[in-house]
């Protein structure tokens, strides 16, 4: 199988870059790369697409700077909204298939149940709202696709939640965390690991074929906890990996309101995977045993002097 992969420093492209290895050749581009696709110019994703001839192109790029999306409205369209059907188009265009990866961000997080696949939407912020007409354009090319939505993603590399918890917690002595959002913290390897399951599942004599089981599913770990819940959490699991120091800061929970943001985020992002489970075996474990194995992987480094 010939997989184009968009994005290469991402949390989620990275790890996609050693689990997609084993389904096939992997090409992996973006917008730094000899052959460019930047999703913000349509000409480049035509033209790489045009040159690689994939038999799936899976993008792991997006515009995420959630607040700022506030302000660079057109930007964050541009790369969410608009590209997402270009690509899906380009796909059709040379026969391959296509996975987009979408955010909990597209509901307005007012309830108290987990969403549902089919569950009505309401972005509450512009990412959001560029994301679900993301996943709109695509579903109306009507190329085969898997749109994977999931939340709160975090890794070892790159800008998320767990480093600048373990940077803040060893620089402070007091954390002020917002403990009245919910969701469940997802990290990046399981994310691309059961995304290579799902293609290795949907694969025929080399080709992506997903056949009726094209559309729309949830990925995202088990459980729910609040931002707090997350810290509190990254903080004795570090402690306990020694990972960070019995002195480390001290977490106080705050509401929303004393953590004010341009972009407003939702109070309830979890999501419901029971679709993924039935549909394909798939469900990810509880995120708070996902933040223990990916924090023992952090400590394999410093054991082996790396």
């Amino acid at each position: 199988m010939n997989i184009l992969l968009i994005g290469r420093a991402g949390q989620v492209a990275h790890e996609l870059r050693r689990t997609l290895a084993c389904l096939g050749t992997v090409t992996c581009l973006d917008r730094h790369t000899p052959l460019c696709l930047d999703l913000a110019r349509p000409d480049s994703i035509r033209a790489a697409v045009r040159q690689v001839k994939p038999d799936l192109i899976v993008n792991a790029a997006a515009y995420t700077a959630v607040d700022r999306a506030e302000t660079e409205t057109a930007q964050a369209h541009a790369v969410n909204a608009t590209a997402p059907g270009l690509l899906a188009e380009a796909a059709l265009g040379v026969g391959a298939g296509l996975i987009h990866y979408s955010t909990d961000y597209v509901f307005p997080g007012t309830g108290s149940q987990p969403y549902r696949e089919d569950d009505a939407t309401g972005p509450t912020n512009v990412y959001g709202e560029s994301k679900l007409a993301g996943e709109r354009a695509i579903a109306e090319v009507g190329v085969p696709h898997y749109i994977l939505r999931t939340a709160w993603v975090y890794g070892l590399r790159g800008q998320n939640f767990l480093l600048t918890m373990r940077r803040l917690m060893r620089e402070r002595e007091v954390l002020r965390v917002v403990d009245d959002q919910s969701g469940a913290p997802t990290w990046s390897r399981l994310i691309a690991e059961a995304t290579s399951l799902m293609i290795a599942d949907s694969r025929r004599d080399g080709r992506f074929e997903p056949e009726d089981r094209s559309g729309l599913y949830h990925l995202t770990s088990t459980g729910v906890t609040t931002w707090f819940g997350f810290a509190a959490a990254i903080r004795d699991l570090g402690i306990d990996h020694g990972l960070l120091s019995e002195s480390c800061a001290r977490l106080e929970p705050i509401p929303t309101r004393d953590y004010p943001t341009p972009a407003r985020r939702p109070a309830w992002s979890v999501l419901d995977t029971d679709k993924l489970a039935s549909r394909f075996g798939l469900r990810l474990p509880a995120w708070d045993d996902a933040l223990a194995l990916c924090l023992s992987e952090a400590c394999k480094p410093a054991r082996e002097g790396v």
